[in-house]
């Protein structure tokens, strides 16, 4: 089961990780459909979403990394 979190972000409006996968979703504001990403581990997922800046640790920690 994912699970969704809304974050503040100008261009990120929420964020799913399924613990059974390892696949975190990103709804873009401005995209369709929603990115998947794969392999991802839960600790990185916590501090995304937990991050002060989730476009700054997006850019840093996920953005081309944890292709599917």
């Amino acid at each position: 089961m994912v699970e969704w979190v809304s974050v503040r972000s100008r261009a990120i409006t929420e964020v799913g990780y399924d613990t059974e996968t390892s696949k975190m979703f990103i709804d873009f504001e401005d995209s369709h459909p929603v990115y998947t990403f794969c392999g991802v581990p839960e600790a990185v997922f916590r501090e995304f979403v937990n991050s002060g800046s989730v476009g700054r640790y997006y850019h840093q920690y996920i953005k081309d990394r944890y292709q599917c």
